[in-house]
C-alpha cells in the first residue's frame, strides 16, 4: 500500500495540538487553582471530576453511534470536528478566566461542557485517522504524527508561561491559565480549518447499520479490544493520579513553588522526542511488545520520586526524563495504532465500519481514567488531611502521604496494565490475515 504523504499526516495531526494544549492545564493546574485560589474543597473537586465521567457513559457511545451514521457531502467525521470547536473554545474561556465569585458550580458546569465538546471532536477525529490507512505499520505513522502534535501542544502550554516567567517575571497559576487559554483560543480555529481543508476523508467508508446495543455486545466479545482497553485504562489511571499532584509535589515536597512548569517542560520534551523511537521500535518487535516495554519502564522509574525531598528539584530531572520517554509509548504512539487494528477484527466479524463507536468506548476509558485518577488523587489528599490553602499546616505525615501518592502508588497500576496487555493477540501476521479476509470479502 502507498504511504501517506508527510504533508497529509501533518495537516491531519494539527487538531490534536490545541486540544492537548487546553487539556494539559485542565488536568494539571485547574485542580490546584480552584482549590488554592478559589477555595473549592479538594473532595468536591474530586467528586466533580468523577461525576462528569458518569455522564460520559451516555455521551461517548451516543457520539460514536451518531458519527458512524452521519452522511453529508463533507463526510461523516469533518462536520463534527468543525461543530465542536466553538464549544471547546467557550468552555476553555470560562474555566481559565472564571468570573469573580466562581466556585464549585462554575467548575462543574464548564468542565461538563468541556467534556461534551471534547467528545464531539475527538471521537470522529480519531475514527477519521483510523480510516486514513488499513496498513499495520502506516497506522503507527498516523498516530505517531498525531501524538507528536499533541505533545507539541502540551509543551507549548509549558513553554509559553515559562518564557513569560523568565523574561517578564510573570508567575502564578492564574498567569499560566491566562496565557495558555489565550493561545489556545487563537490557535484552535486555524488548526481545525487546515485539518478539515487539507485532509481527505476515508477512501472506503462502510456505513454502519448495526443497532447500538448489539454493536456494543459484538465489541465486548472482541477479546483483543477488551484486553487493550483494559490495559490502557489501568495504566492511565496511574498516570492521572500523578498529573494533578505534580504541582503539589514540587511546591510542597521539593519546596520549589512556581517551578513546576519547568520540570513539566522537560517531561514533554522527552515525550515528544521519544515518539519516533517508539514507532520504529514497534516496527521491529511488534506493537504490543513495545507497549509492554514502555509500561514496565515507567513502573520501575516512578518509585524513585520517593527518594526526593526539600531542595531536590533538579534531582527530579533524570526520573522525569525516563517517565516522559515511557509515556511517549504507552500513552501516545502505540495504543491508538493498536486500536485501529482491533477495529479491523470487528469489521471482519460484523461487516461494518464502526470505528467511531470503538473510539467512543476508548474516549470514555481515556476520560474515565483521567477522572478516576484525578479524583483518587484529590480524595486521598483530603483523606490524609493535606491542606492546599495553608501550606504551613502540613506536617511530616501529610508530606509523606503526598510523596507516596505521587511516586509509588502509580506503579501498581503500570505493572497491572502490563499484566493485562501481556497476552494481547494481534501481531503483524494476524493483522495481515484479517486484512486479507476483508479484501477478499470486498471482491465478492
Amino acid at each position: 500500500m502507498r504511504k501517506l504523504k508527510n504533508s497529509t499526516l501533518f495537516y491531519y495531526s494539527l487538531v490534536d495540538m490545541p486540544v492537548m494544549m487546553s487539556i494539559f492545564p485542565v488536568v494539571v493546574f485547574i485542580p490546584r487553582f480552584y482549590a488554592s485560589d478559589l477555595a473549592v474543597p479538594l473532595e468536591l473537586i474530586g467528586t466533580i471530576l468523577f461525576v462528569q465521567r458518569i455522564i460520559d457513559l451516555i455521551t461517548d457511545p451516543l457520539m460514536g453511534f451518531i458519527s458512524d451514521r452521519t452522511s453529508t457531502r463533507w463526510g461523516n467525521r469533518k462536520p463534527w470536528v468543525v461543530l465542536s470547536a466553538p464549544i471547546l473554545m467557550l468552555s476553555v474561556y470560562q474555566l481559565f478566566f472564571p468570573p469573580e465569585g466562581a466556585g464549585g458550580g462554575h467548575l462543574f458546569a464548564w468542565m461538563l461542557m468541556l467534556s461534551v465538546g471534547t467528545t464531539m471532536m475527538l471521537i470522529p477525529y480519531y475514527a477519521w485517522g483510523a480510516e486514513l490507512s488499513d496498513d499495520y505499520h502506516e497506522r503507527s505513522r498516523i498516530t505517531g504524527w498525531r501524538a507528536q502534535a499533541g505533545v507539541v501542544g502540551q509543551l507549548a502550554a509549558q513553554l509559553i508561561p515559562a518564557i513569560a516567567g523568565i523574561v517578564f517575571l510573570m508567575e502564578g497559576t492564574d498567569v499560566v491559565l491566562g496565557l495558555v487559554g489565550s493561545t489556545m483560543l487563537l490557535v484552535m480555529p486555524v488548526c481545525v480549518a487546515l485539518t478539515v481543508w487539507k485532509t481527505p476523508q476515508s477512501r472506503h467508508p462502510v456505513e454502519s447499520r448495526v443497532p447500538i446495543l448489539e454493536g456494543l455486545r459484538i465489541m465486548w466479545r472482541n477479546a483483543a479490544f477488551v484486553r487493550l482497553i483494559g490495559a490502557f485504562t489501568i495504566a492511565n489511571v496511574g498516570l492521572n493520579i500523578t498529573t494533578p499532584l505534580y504541582a503539589f509535589f514540587i511546591a510542597f515536597v521539593l519546596g520549589a513553588q512556581g517551578k513546576e512548569i519547568y520540570m513539566l517542560t522537560f517531561f514533554y520534551i522527552a515525550n515528544l522526542v521519544s515518539v519516533p523511537f517508539w514507532v520504529r521500535f514497534a516496527s521491529q518487535v511488534g506493537k504490543h511488545r513495545a507497549y509492554l516495554v514502555s509500561l514496565i519502564m515507567i513502573g520501575c522509574a516512578h518509585p524513585f520520586y520517593m527518594l526526593l525531598g526539600e531542595g531536590g528539584f533538579w534531582w527530579m530531572l533524570p526520573v522525569t526524563i525516563v517517565t516522559g520517554i515511557s509515556a511517549g509509548g504507552f500513552s501516545q504512539a502505540l495504543p491508538n495504532s493498536m486500536k485501529a487494528d482491533v477495529i479491523d477484527v470487528d469489521q471482519l466479524e460484523c461487516g461494518e465500519n464502526r470505528a467511531a463507536q470503538f473510539f467512543a468506548s476508548w474516549s470514555f476509558a481515556m476520560k474515565g481514567a483521567a477522572a478516576l485518577g484525578g479524583a483518587l488523587a484529590m480524595w486521598m489528599l483530603s483523606l490524609i488531611g493535606f491542606d492546599a490553602v495553608n501550606a504551613s499546616e502540613n506536617g511530616d505525615g501529610e508530606l509523606f502521604g503526598l510523596r507516596f501518592l505521587f511516586s509509588t502508588s502509580p506503579s501498581l497500576f503500570f505493572f497491572s496494565a502490563a499484566a493485562v496487555a501481556w497476552a494481547y493477540p494481534i501481531t503483524e501476521t494476524r493483522h495481515a490475515e484479517v486484512r486479507a479476509a476483508l479484501a477478499a470479502r470486498q471482491q465478492v
